[in-house]
C-alpha cells in the first residue's frame, strides 16, 4: 500500500499539472473558436481518439504481466500489437472520415485535416513504453514524461490563438503534443530497458502461454469501451445535435469527468501490484475503493458549488452545460469507486468477465443515447452515461463478490488415502 500509493502520488503529480494546463487550453480553443467551429474541433478529436482507442491493445498490461520472466519477449510481443494497432486504425480512419459526409455535420474542407490527425494518433501510440516503465514502478520517469504532452499542448493552443486562429491550428497543436509525448515516454523506457527490435514477433509469447491471445483480445476489447466508447459518445452527440452539441458535450465532459481520468490513474497503479501481490490483492482492492468512495463524494460537491463559476469563467456563457457537468461529475465518482474491482477482476485472470461487465451496460447506454437527447438534451446523453457506470461498477462488486467466495469455498483435494 506504501509503495501504491506513492506510485499514485507520482501519477497525480502529472494529472495535476495536466488539469492546470487543461483549463489554459480550454479556455484558449472555446474562446477563440466559438460554439460552432470548437464543435468541429471537438468532432475531429473525437474521430482521432476514437480510432486509436478502437485499434489500440492494452500493451503496457502485456508487457507488466510477463515481463518480469520474459521481457523481451513481452516487449517484442507488444511491439508487434502497436504495429498491427497502426494497421487496423488506418483502415478504420479511411473508412470514418471517408462516411463522415453522412452522418456527422463536418465540412468536407475539414476532412483531410481529420483524416490526417488520426494517422498521426496512431504514429504516436504509447502503451508499450508506458508498461515497461510501469513494470519497473518508474511513476517518477513516466510523470516528467508524459508532462510533456500538456505543457506542448498548452504551448501549441497559446500560438494558434495568436497566429492560425482557426480549427486547423488547434488540432496542430494538439497532433504536436501525440508525438511529444509519444517521443518522451520512448526515450524514457529506452534508458531504462534495452528495447529488442530482434524479438518483435507475434508468435513467442502465445507459444509460452496458451492463454495470451485470449488475454489480449479481452483487454483490448475492454480498453476500446473504456476509451472508444467515451470518443464514440461525442461523436453520436455531434451526430444527433450537431456540431453545438458536440461542443458543449465536449466541454461538459472534459470538466466533469475528470474523474475518470482520476479512475484511469488509480487503475493503472494499483494492476501491477495486484499482478505481484496475489495473496493481498483483495484487502488492497477494498481499501483504494474506500478511498476512491471519499474522494468521489467531494469531487462531487466541488462541482456542484463551484462548477458554474469555473464553467463561465472558462468557457464563456455560450457554453450552457452546468447541470451535464454535474451529471458526468457524478458518473466519474461512480466510474473512481469501481477503478480498482475491474483492476482486481483483471488481475486476477478475468479480462473476459470485466470486458463483459462493462460491455453491456456501455452498448446499453449507446443504444439508449437518441431516446435520452429527445428527452432531455445533453443532460439525456449525460444520464446514459451515469446508468452505464453505475451497472458496469455493481456488475464489478458482484463478480469480485463471487470471486472471493471461489476461493474461499474450493479447497485442494488431500493427498491422503480416504479412512476406512
Amino acid at each position: 500500500m506504501q509503495r501504491l500509493l506513492k506510485n499514485i502520488g507520482w501519477l497525480l503529480t502529472g494529472r495535476g499539472l495536466n488539469a492546470v494546463l487543461s483549463i489554459v487550453y480550454l479556455a484558449l480553443a472555446t474562446r477563440t473558436l466559438g460554439l460552432d467551429n470548437f464543435g468541429y474541433f471537438a468532432i475531429i478529436l473525437a474521430l482521432g481518439q476514437t480510432v486509436t482507442g478502437l485499434a489500440n491493445f492494452q500493451t503496457w498490461q502485456f508487457v507488466v504481466r510477463w515481463g518480469a520472466d520474459e521481457l523481451a519477449d513481452a516487449t517484442g510481443f507488444a511491439i508487434a500489437l502497436d504495429l498491427l494497432s497502426m494497421l487496423l486504425g488506418l483502415v478504420l480512419a479511411a473508412v470514418l472520415v471517408s462516411t463522415a459526409p453522412l452522418w456527422l455535420p463536418l465540412p468536407d474542407d475539414l476532412l483531410p485535416l481529420a483524416f490526417g490527425y488520426c494517422v498521426v494518433s496512431l504514429l504516436a501510440i504509447r502503451t508499450t513504453p508506458t508498461g515497461l516503465l510501469r513494470l519497473r514502478f518508474a511513476y517518477a520517469r513516466t510523470t516528467a514524461a508524459e508532462a510533456t504532452q500538456p505543457v506542448v499542448r498548452a504551448a501549441g493552443a497559446a500560438l494558434a490563438a495568436l497566429t492560425m486562429p482557426t480549427v486547423t491550428g488547434f488540432i496542430l497543436a494538439w497532433a504536436a503534443a501525440e508525438v511529444a509525448v509519444a517521443v518522451a515516454l520512448w526515450i524514457a523506457a529506452a534508458r531504462l530497458e534495452p528495447i529488442h527490435l530482434s524479438r518483435i514477433s507475434l508468435r513467442h509469447i502465445p507459444r509460452a502461454h496458451p492463454g495470451a491471445w485470449s488475454f489480449v483480445w479481452s483487454t483490448n476489447m475492454t480498453g476500446s469501451l473504456n476509451v472508444g466508447a467515451k470518443q464514440v459518445l461525442i461523436l453520436l452527440v455531434g451526430a444527433i445535435g450537431g456540431e453545438t452539441a458536440a461542443g458543449g458535450y465536449r466541454v461538459a465532459s472534459q470538466l466533469g469527468q475528470a474523474l475518470v481520468s482520476l479512475a484511469q490513474t488509480v487503475s493503472k497503479a494499483i494492476y501491477p501490484e495486484l499482478v505481484h501481490a496475489k495473496e493481498t490483492a483483495h484487502a488492497m482492492a477494498r481499501r483504494m475503493a474506500n478511498i476512491a468512495l471519499i474522494a468521489g463524494v467531494l469531487a462531487v460537491l466541488v462541482t456542484l458549488f463551484l462548477g458554474r463559476p469555473a464553467l463561465a469563467l472558462i468557457a464563456g456563457p455560450e457554453f450552457r452545460v452546468f447541470w451535464t457537468m454535474v451529471i458526468l461529475a457524478i458518473a466519474g465518482a461512480i466510474e473512481l469507486v469501481g477503478a480498482s474491482l475491474e483492476s482486481l477482476l483483471v488481475s486476477a485472470g478475468r479480462a473476459g468477465t470485466a470486458f463483459l461487465i462493462r460491455a453491456i451496460p456501455t452498448l446499453l447506454g449507446l443504444a439508449l443515447l437518441e431516446v435520452a437527447m429527445g428527452w432531455n438534451g445533453l443532460k439525456g446523453a449525460a444520464f446514459t452515461v451515469m446508468g452505464a457506470s453505475a451497472l458496469s461498477v455493481l456488475g464489478f462488486w458482484v463478480a469480485i463478490i463471487s470471486l472471493s467466495q471461489i476461493t474461499i469455498t474450493v479447497k485442494p483435494k488431500s493427498d491422503l488415502p480416504p479412512k476406512r
